[in-house]
């Protein structure tokens, strides 16, 4: 069995720990790898390689360094059916899904690919007699980026182009469960003429989040992943003085309006709900049925949910795969037991689906639940998995009170042809990210990424001019340059424009 290395200093490497832990096919349940687990030594050398390299990319050209970006991204283009087929093979995904979330990440390389405009300061012309302000930014040293497992290759394009591109030098952790995409990434990024110790990867588990957390010579950590943990990590790294972005779990509403498209409204709620087998932070998790909207729109969300053809992910013909791992499997079959014990209707139930030839593949068909309430555990949790749960409610104003009362922030979209509605919707709900017929509004990557509440812990977006701000730092300059010939009378008051 092959074994997933560290990728330090432009090189792979087994690195000092001898841990290991199995990466399995999902589609069949068997381990495929293994993956190497980092120790504190390990996030040492990788630290240690980028504060050195940091010492001279810091210092490159802007030029220069977009000149790598434009690379990077051409080599993602080139590469992607091959990326895509890698994180299919261990996160479970269907191949096209793969290429998807390829696409959006690359879409952050090409915004950063025109940073000269991005990271125009601002002058301010004689602002008193002879003196001139202007301001710039400038990267932080060594940043660090704990990535999950559901978009191991789109959630760290979020982070480490933007990272790069203005200055510093980058150590992601991705998930342990699908570990590959980060390597091959590592190689794209050398062969785009990156200085090795610019990208570095470590793999590992808690022990190696905790090294990065603490280590003190890694100034920035992004994190994308449950709630629990970003607070973790979010506490954790203030408490070194690091900067830190955390984005949490979800639970994201669809709202349908009894004047909405129902077929269309359906067809983009089960994409939404079932895409990815609902392992999605901006899954659409819970349809909110809004008076006579509810029973037609169950009838076709049943038969659209029924038609979804379930199967390994390189299979041209499946439509969604397997959940990643046996635990996301039984977390899943139980939320759907739990909802039917709780009172919920079971329209569609995917337990105990068996694709042939795969039998012992960690699958679950689509499942979809009625008349579900705020008090069920199927509405309360972040199932993250292919279980939709209807809700229904008398008017909007019930929608959006039911939206703002749930704890999570992140994603919501409203269903409707009617321009007065949305518009209240979207400026009434407390949801960072929302969608007007648009069922997952991931904004683009000249947009920032982020929710609010407990979708986010503390006030960092990532990607677009947020991301750029969270990796570099401001100065700003006023300048004076006296006559020789005309002396300047200087006071011991607090200066000012006079």
């Amino acid at each position: 069995m092959s074994t997933v290395e560290h990728w330090i200093n432009g090189a792979a490497t087994a690195g000092a720990s001898s841990r290991t832990a199995p990466v399995f096919n999902p589609a069949t349940g068997a381990p495929a790898t293994r993956v190497r687990l980092a120790g504190p030594s390990d996030v040492d050398a990788a630290a240690d390689a980028a504060a050195h390299a940091f010492e001279s990319w810091s210092e490159t050209s802007l030029s220069q360094r977009i000149k790598v970006m434009f690379a990077f991204r051409e080599l993602l283009v080139r590469h992607e059916d091959e990326l895509a087929r890698i994180i299919s093979a261990e996160h479970g995904k269907v191949v096209d899904d793969a290429r998807g979330e390829i696409v959006r990440g690359r879409e952050v390389v090409e915004y950063v690919c025109g940073l000269g405009d991005i990271l125009k300061g601002s002058f301010s012309d004689q602002v008193s007699t002879g003196v001139d302000v202007h301001d710039f930014r400038q990267p932080l040293g060594v940043c660090a980026g704990i990535t999950p497992f559901n978009f191991p290759a789109m959630v760290p394009l979020w982070m480490h182009p933007v990272a790069i591109a203005t200055g510093n030098t980058f150590v992601l952790k991705p998930s342990e469960r699908d570990p590959s995409a980060a390597n091959l990434v590592a190689r794209l990024y050398q062969e785009a003429g990156l200085p090795d110790g610019v990208f570095n990867v470590v793999h590992g588990d808690k022990t190696a989040v905790d090294a990065i957390l603490d280590h003190p010579g890694i100034a920035a950590v992004s994190f994308v992943g449950s709630t629990p943990i970003a607070k973790y990590v979010h506490e954790r790294g203030t408490a070194h003085g690091k900067r830190v972005q955390a984005l949490g779990g979800a639970k994201n509403h669809g709202v349908v309006m009894p004047d909405a498209d129902l077929d269309f409204a359906a067809k983009h709620l089960i994409a939404a709900a079932y895409g990815s087998a609902g392992e999605r932070c901006m899954a659409i998790s819970v349809a909110v049925a809004v008076g006579s909207a509810a029973d037609p729109l169950v009838e076709i969300l049943e038969r659209k949910a029924r038609a979804i053809k379930v199967g390994p992910g390189d299979d041209p013909t499946s439509e969604m795969g397997p959940l990643v791992t046996a635990a996301a499997q039984e977390r899943v079959t139980g939320a759907v037991a739990s909802g039917a014990a709780q009172g919920a209707t079971v329209v569609v139930d995917g337990r105990g689906l068996k694709i042939e030839g795969h039998e012992n593949g960690f699958f679950v068909g689509p499942s979809l639940l009625d008349r579900v309430t705020t008090g069920m555990d199927a509405y309360r949790e972040e199932i993250f998995g292919p279980v939709l749960a209807v809700v229904r409610v008398d008017t909007v104003d019930e929608a959006i009170a039911l939206i703002n009362a749930n704890p999570y922030g992140n994603g919501t979209a409203v269903f409707t042809s009617d321009g007065g509605t949305a518009r209240h919707f979207q400026r009434k709900v407390t949801v960072g990210m929302i969608g007007v017929n648009v069922p997952v509004p991931v904004p683009m990557s000249y947009y920032s990424f982020g929710g609010w509440k407990d979708s986010l812990i503390g006030d960092s977006p990532v990607h677009g001019p947020e991301g750029v701000r969270f990796y570099t730092r401001a100065k700003v300059v006023t300048t004076r340059w006296p006559h020789r010939e005309r002396e300047t009378a200087a006071g011991f008051s607090f200066p000012t424009s006079d």
